[in-house]
């Protein structure tokens, strides 16, 4: 923890130098509204309830993870997982039918899977679709608008097709194992080999017998990686808030009428907000008299796949250029989808 506070705090703490640097040097005050007891408050009930709101699930994703390493082997993995790589793609944006998992809780259970043996492209798949293509998402969905019920379907399809489009992509190109300290992506690919699994067992103590030495070791997997993940998700959570109590709603009305930045506007906006997809359509629908149906596409599509505090948790995943490259990947099918949607109706 210690590590963590010095590799963040220096940073910030160096940004804030600079801004009263340049607050003296343009003679100008800070801006006290932004500290205002009204703001304050704000910020405190959207950080607390960004924290309740994804807590169960990212205590569901990492027990889920757990009893994953403790109870499944390596081999039932591999032996589950498509060979064709069409299907395997096709598979993996499917799977969050069978576990209709929050992004909160996806990134530590595709990891673990991808440790296990699933190959790596399918993974990412599954994390990108999973949070959108489930039974869930759509009924919270078709709710929120009533009165444009093709939104739902367009969400699904839209969030399926641009996950095989990536799946593909990375089956194509990938030539090593985004994963961090991870083994060549062959092994992935291909299956890990019986000494890598004896190996990887004994280092992560899974090779407990009985039930109550599973069960332990299921709670200790589940408690380090869950205080593992929670440390950046909270951090995360309090940029999402700071940032949402500084954007006023004005700023929403100066986009909202142009025709390419409406869409990039709410696809910021999706990631700074980091709201769980089982809920972010209620807060679409409350824009759609002021932005048309490609722009609330674009955001209810982006932000499950990608937001904020769900950067911060992929970072201690998987290498930052693989990060990188995942979200301008993202970003742009999902701009150039909304975009041909809307077009078509």
């Amino acid at each position: 923890m210690a590590k963590f506070l010095y590799r963040i705090c220096t940073p910030l703490l160096g940004v804030g130098c600079l801004i009263m640097l340049a607050l003296i040097v343009t003679n100008r005050e800070l801006p006290t509204h932004l500290f205002s007891i009204a703001n304050l408050q704000s910020f405190k009930i959207l950080f607390i309830s960004i924290i309740l709101e994804a807590f169960p699930f990212i205590l569901l994703g990492v027990i889920f993870s757990a009893l994953l390493q403790v109870f499944v082997s390596d081999e039932l993995i591999q032996k589950f997982m498509p060979k064709n790589p069409v299907l395997g793609v096709l598979f993996g944006a499917l799977l969050g039918i069978l576990f209709p998992l929050c992004e909160c809780g996806m990134i530590p259970v595709v990891r673990r899977l991808i440790r296990k043996g699933m190959p790596a492209y399918i993974g990412i798949v599954y994390l990108l679709a999973g949070p959108i293509v489930n039974s869930i998402v759509f009924a919270s969905t078709f709710a929120a608008f009533r009165m444009t019920p093709e939104m739902a379907y367009a969400r699904m399809i839209l969030a399926f097709v641009i996950a095989v489009i990536i799946g593909l992509l990375l089956y194509k190109f990938m030539r090593s194992s985004p994963l961090k300290l991870a083994q060549p992506f062959h092994l992935i690919k291909q299956g890990h080999t019986h000494s890598h699994n004896h190996t990887h067992n004994h280092e992560h103590g899974t090779s407990g017998t009985g039930f109550r030495g599973r069960a332990s070791s299921t709670l200790s997997h589940a408690s380090n990686e869950f205080f593992e993940m929670g440390k950046y998700f909270i951090f995360g959570a309090m940029l999402t808030a700071i940032i949402q109590t500084v954007i006023d709603r004005s700023t929403f009305e100066a986009f909202a009428d142009q025709p390419l930045f409406s869409y990039l506007f709410m696809m910021g906006f999706a990631f700074i907000l980091s709201i769980c997809s089982t809920s972010d359509a209620f807060i679409a629908s409350s824009f759609s008299g002021m932005f048309d149906f490609g722009p609330l596409l674009a955001f209810l599509v982006f932000g499950p796949m990608i937001d904020l505090k769900n950067t911060l948790m992929l970072l201690t995943t998987f290498r930052i250029k693989f990060v990188f490259i995942l979200i301008v990947l993202t970003a742009a099918l999902t701009f150039i989808g909304a975009w041909i949607t809307e077009a078509l109706l």
